[in-house]
């Protein structure tokens, strides 16, 4: 066909009146939208004008030659269709314009017809024998890049394993038989042994290659294919193994830990006990040694002193009980003592009862139990003796002579399960931001006018400010925790007290962080977000339980808290006490020398975007919380109140002091991670992600620190403007930001993220 020539006026409508006769979109109230643009654009001739006019009666519509010219002027041009543009039809047509004229201004009337007619992307997009671009995002970042910069030194590994994860046995399905679903699991786990997984933060010579912080990064990767995979894999070989490894001595090793690695020795971690929860130290089980047998004697006493939800209790064969050891009519505190359960048949041994725990709101994969112990005997041998032992003679031995001391020294080892359970929610979070973003990139809804292409739902600022802020924040937290568990496997700092202290409070917050996120997800779907197809809601009930075990969320933040006193709590009756006091109290008035009433309504760019100002707030506000709760504490203990009595009365400030330490922590560690980066773009993106992550947590605060006299009521909503336009200024990088999370492609199987 031999292209009809036409006039650059008549040109850059031809896509609309295409549109119009080939789906017979005219009536008269399109008729007089079209002819009032006509008439209005004073770039036609009185020529094009009557051409066009002459092409809108209803009655006597143009030949069918001139519709198959209109095409073909429009598929025999190389003009792109864009849908994410403003005005998607109104653009092409200017394209088109420029392509055959060179015709550069762009054309309000175009604009108004396309508005006013309603035409929607589904009008045309069939009609036009044309390129169509669905791009919703910019690639001026790589995702490739921000990834690499997550994985940092475990890049390599961390890829081999995510390639592993499109094996068809780890393809995520709906299945409600609870029976079937832990088969299915278990198998899942024993593959991951065979392919040495299982043993990656064991020593070598039990098939491992030593590195915690590998086998962390696995763990987290694993909450994409399943939760109740991530959970059983860790109860696995990071509690049973783990108690092995860190509690036990080479004779625990050499017999178990190889074993172990490759899922031939199933166990399960009996700490937990149904009346007494998170207090590990209150357990009530004992194992009492016997001299005359030399053998240990667990014991369960009460009917609620059972060991409660143990992952792993119908599959394992051995448990990891953690016990109140008493030896020779002594009691010397918690130890953990390994117990056989079940025979080479898989039955129970005598004296041993576990009742499966049912059904759960999430992690139906995992054959949680509840465990009873009547008179159950086991060699010396099986108590974990690294931190105590009963010696050749029975008698009791330690190098640490403090019970309390020992105690925590113990519970300290296992601080890499704790960091871990943050890892698996935070991924839990992740997932669902990348499934509510991706479809919020493809789902429309509303306009102006509802006569034109619907918007996209992530293009209204309600939808950024609900899923940025918490893409942020995963940025913040991913580096935060890859940094906790460097310095928790640095063997050259044995004292893992500070580190127990920090990972406690940021446990605490990130599992909350998470569960809020996925719900906030959930809803950013809509209905979709509800079908189990989509993953979220698997996902919401699967991390819900993440903030109560390996610690309460709220017992944890009291924990830290108290950490974060410790370094003058033992001295609240002393003479010392009052000049600890005086001290904090003079780094508060040099931080409140900076707070005139200039600071607290400043609102430039510049300052507002400043980590100084983020790290100046948070500092403030950490060791504000410290003073007053300190002086509280004093006080209650002046009165006479017993301190136990005086924790219990501050128990809400204990919180508030951990969720502020844990934010400080973060932010600063982010920070400090953030300028180790060379590549100038990408520095500036996570500096980006920072300063959002500040202002989103100072804005939430908000009250605190206007309280305080920190902020005014100016400087407020300036931070509320700035956090707003924040969310904005990352909209077109928003798919690369969840892509960067390194999420494997093929666990990305709801269908609405596709």
């Amino acid at each position: 066909m031999k292209q009809q020539n036409y006039s650059p006026g008549i040109l850059q409508y031809i896509p609309f009146f295409y549109v119009i006769w080939s789906d017979d979109l005219l009536s008269a109230s399109e008729t007089a939208i079209v002819s009032k643009a006509i008439n209005e654009d004073s770039s036609l001739s009185k020529t094009d004008q009557n051409t066009l006019k002459s092409w809108l009666h209803k009655n006597t519509p143009p030949e069918d030659s001139e519709l198959k010219n209109w095409k073909y002027t429009i598929s025999n041009s190389n003009v792109q269709l864009i849908e994410s543009d403003t005005y998607p039809l109104s653009s092409f047509c200017q394209k088109l314009a420029n392509y055959y004229t060179n015709k550069t201004a762009f054309n309000d009337c175009l604009k108004h017809i396309e508005i006013n007619l309603g035409i929607q992307p589904n009008h045309y997009n069939h009609l036009f024998n044309v390129k169509i671009s669905h791009e919703k995002t910019s690639n001026y970042y790589s995702a490739n890049e921000i990834d690499i910069l997550l994985k940092g030194e475990n890049a390599t590994p961390i890829d081999t394993f995510r390639e592993l994860l499109s094996e068809p046995i780890f393809n995520w399905q709906i299945e409600r038989n609870k029976d079937k679903f832990r088969s299915t699991v278990l198998k899942q786990v024993e593959f991951l042994a065979e392919k040495g997984y299982g043993a990656m933060a064991y020593p070598k010579v039990y098939g491992g290659i030593d590195s915690m912080p590998i086998y962390a990064s696995i763990f987290e990767n694993l909450m994409y294919v399943d939760g109740s995979l991530t959970v059983k894999f860790g109860v696995q070989f990071g509690l049973f193994g783990g108690s092995i490894q860190k509690l036990g001595t080479k004779k625990h090793h050499d017999k178990y830990l190889t074993d172990t690695g490759k899922a031939k020795l199933l166990g399960c971690f009996a700490m937990t006990e149904t009346g007494h929860g998170s207090n590990v130290r209150g357990v009530k089980t004992t194992a009492t040694y016997d001299q005359k047998t030399d053998r240990i004697i667990i014991h369960t006493p009460g009917e609620n002193d059972n060991k409660e939800y143990i992952g792993n209790a119908l599959h394992s064969t051995m448990a990891s009980v953690f016990a109140q050891l008493i030896v020779n009519g002594k009691n010397e505190g918690v130890h953990a003592i390994l117990v056989p359960v079940r025979d080479a048949h898989h039955n129970l041994l005598p004296g041993v009862t576990i009742v499966d725990n049912g059904y759960k709101l999430g992690l139906n994969g995992v054959d949680n139990g509840k465990i009873w112990f009547n008179q159950v005997s086991v060699p010396r041998e099986n108590l974990l003796n690294k931190y105590g032992d009963i010696k050749d003679d029975g008698s009791y031995h330690s190098d640490i002579k403090s019970q309390s001391k020992r105690f925590f020294t113990m519970l300290g080892t296992l601080v890499g399960g704790r960091i871990c359970v943050a890892k698996g929610a935070l991924s839990g979070a992740k997932m669902s931001l990348a499934i509510a973003v991706k479809h919020a990139l493809k789902r429309r809804q509303f306009n102006d006018s509802v006569k034109v292409q619907e918007d996209l739902i992530m293009d209204y600022p309600t939808h950024q400010m609900r899923l940025t802020p918490p893409i942020a924040k995963a940025y913040v937290y991913h580096i935060t925790l890859d940094h906790m568990m460097k310095l928790y496997s640095d063997t050259s700092k044995p004292d893992k007290r500070k580190i127990e202290t920090q990972v406690a409070a940021l446990k605490a917050v990130i599992t909350s962080f998470s569960n809020n996120t996925i719900q906030e997800c959930r809803e950013a779907c809509g209905g979709k977000g509800y079908l189990m197809e989509n993953r979220i809601a698997d996902i919401k009930a699967d991390v819900d339980i993440f903030t109560t075990f390996e610690g309460d969320n709220n017992v944890l933040l009291q924990l830290a808290a108290k950490g974060i006193l410790s370094d003058f709590k033992a001295e609240f009756n002393g003479g010392t006490f009052s000049s600890v006091l005086k001290i904090i109290s003079s780094q508060l008035s040099d931080a409140l020398t900076t707070i005139n009433p200039i600071y607290t309504n400043k609102v430039d760019r510049a300052h507002l975007y400043d980590a100084k100002f983020h790290k100046h707030a948070f500092n403030y506000r950490t060791k504000r919380l410290t003073y007053t709760l300190a002086m509280r504490i004093r006080n209650y203990i002046k009165k006479g109140i017993p301190a136990y009595q005086a924790f219990l009365k501050v128990q809400t400030h204990l919180i508030t002091l951990g969720k502020a330490y844990s934010c400080e922590l973060a932010y600063n560690t982010f920070c400090d991670f953030t300028a180790t980066i060379s590549d100038e773009k990408n520095k500036l993106l996570f500096e980006k992600l920072g300063t959002l992550y500040a202002l989103h947590e100072i804005r939430q605060d908000a009250s605190w620190f206007l309280e305080q006299g920190y902020i005014g009521g100016t400087k407020s909503k300036a931070i509320r403007q700035r956090t707003e336009r924040l969310c904005t200024e990352l909209r077109p990088h928003i798919e690369v930001l969840i892509d960067g999370f390194g999420i494997p492609k093929h666990t990305i199987t709801a269908p609405i993220a596709k």
